[in-house]
Order: structure tokens, then C-alpha cells, then sequence
């Protein structure tokens, strides 16, 4: 009872605290991502400020060639993610979708490039025809998904055959059987899964989502408290669960034949 009060206490504090930062330049929402040796991406400048995030999204699209191809996000957050990967993996076109329509409008308005756009929609009833994508994309985000099979089927749906989904994602204990149960019937080909906890806690270590949270919230503890353990650096409820075990982040490249 008390990890499923836990849970949802991450996914709704989530939430509430994507809409809170939309009045803030903040671009991306992940927990970040750091190997050891460091990865030593080349980034822009301007990029630089959001290493650990950009590195979890590099880590993630990159399992397979994105160039030239028609490329969908799911849940794209506040586009960050997507800017990056427009301009560094040259789709030949990029489609945001995310269920937030505040963010959506925060997308179009701050992320301007050309073939890059962003629609409302929802993760479980995909507006586009079947066959529409070379790979689909989820970040750390299938989590608060109500119906994540019908998700895993929609994916499959939308994507042509030949193509791929890349799909980064965590569980917490009580939930990791039922995520398994729903992994084994993904009606796609598991090409590649890669547990990734100790990267992602090196993320947490260094990310700056933390700061950039706690600027925003009044000075209430509980809000305090929700950004803490959803975003902190090690000592965390976060960190620790992923350290100890009680939490599971992993990394997955699907193919559909």
C-alpha cells in the first residue's frame, strides 16, 4: 500500500509540476543520464545547461539511424527532447505529440525548425493512420499511461514495417511483474533491453531539474517534499529506490517485421 501511495504520488506530482514549469524556459523533464567514463557528448552551447536530460534522449533515439526518416514522440513534454534530436540526427521529419495542450502550445512557440512539429493527442488513441512512422519515441513517460498495452498496440500500429520503437522507461517494485507481463506481449520484435539504473542515478546526481523545480514552488513542505523525491540528486526517495532495487529504469529498442 505504501509504494502504490508512493506511485502516485510521483505520477501526479509529475504532472503538476510539468504545468507549473511551462512558465519557465524549462525544456525537458527527464531524470537524466551519465555513464561512467562520462559519455562526452559534443554539444552546442546553448545546449550545454541540459546535458544529463539531452544525453537520455541521445542514449535512447540513438540505438538506431534516424537519419532521413519520419520520426514520432510520444509524450513529448516541453520539446526539448525533440528540438535536440531534430538538429542533431536529421530526421527528415519530426512529430511531437503530448496529451498536455499547454505544453503542446509552449512547444510550437519555443521550438521553431523546419520539418519539427507538435500536435495534442493521446498515447492510447494515436491521431495518425496506420503505417504513418519510420520509429517511435518514449521517454520516461509510459509510466502514468492508464492502458500501457494499448499504447504498446497503437506503437505498433503507426509504425511501418521495418520500422523501430525506442522506448526508455521505469518501474517501481509492486509494478515491474505486471510491466514484464506487458513487455513479453508487445507485439513487436524485442531487439535490445538494457537495464540502465546507475546511469540514470549518475543523471540524478548532476541534473539540474531539482533547481530548476524548487525556484518555481512556493515554500510549502509538501510541494518541497514531491520535488525532492521526484527530482533530487542522490539521498532521494528516487535515487535510492533506483539503488537499492525497489525501482527499475530500462532501455529498449523494438522492430516491427
Amino acid at each position: 500500500m505504501l509504494l502504490k501511495l508512493l506511485n502516485l504520488r510521483f505520477k501526479y506530482g509529475y504532472r503538476f509540476l510539468s504545468r507549473l514549469l511551462i512558465r519557465d524556459d524549462v525544456l525537458f523533464l527527464n531524470y537524466g543520464y551519465e555513464e561512467s567514463p562520462p559519455m562526452a557528448l559534443p554539444l552546442a552551447a546553448s545546449d550545454e545547461p541540459d546535458r544529463f536530460p539531452i544525453q537520455l534522449y541521445h542514449r535512447t533515439a540513438t540505438q538506431v539511424d534516424l537519419a532521413g526518416k519520419k520520426v514520432l514522440e510520444v509524450s513529448c513534454g516541453h520539446g526539448g527532447g525533440a528540438s535536440y534530436l531534430m538538429r542533431t540526427l536529421r530526421p527528415a521529419c519530426y512529430t511531437g505529440l503530448d496529451l498536455n495542450t499547454v505544453g503542446i502550445e509552449f512547444c510550437q512557440q519555443r521550438h521553431k525548425l523546419p520539418g519539427l512539429n507538435f500536435v495534442a493527442g493521446n498515447a492510447e488513441s494515436l491521431p495518425f493512420p496506420d503505417r504513418s512512422f519510420d520509429a517511435v519515441i518514449n521517454v520516461e513517460a509510459a509510466i502514468n499511461y492508464q492502458n500501457v498495452p494499448k499504447f504498446f498496440a497503437e506503437v505498433e500500429r503507426v509504425l511501418r514495417t521495418g520500422g523501430h520503437f525506442l522506448y526508455a522507461d521505469i518501474r517501481y517494485a509492486d509494478e515491474i511483474a505486471a510491466w514484464e507481463t506487458d513487455l513479453a506481449n508487445v507485439p513487436m520484435r524485442r531487439v535490445s533491453e538494457q537495464t540502465i539504473n546507475a546511469e540514470v542515478m549518475r543523471g540524478l546526481e548532476k541534473n539540474r531539474f531539482f533547481d530548476q523545480i524548487t525556484r518555481r514552488l512556493p515554500n510549502i513542505a509538501l510541494l518541497r517534499g514531491i520535488a525532492d523525491d521526484y527530482a533530487g540528486g542522490r539521498g532521494s526517495l528516487i535515487y535510492r529506490r533506483l539503488e537499492n532495487g525497489e525501482a527499475s529504469y530500462r532501455l529498449f529498442c523494438f522492430a516491427k517485421d
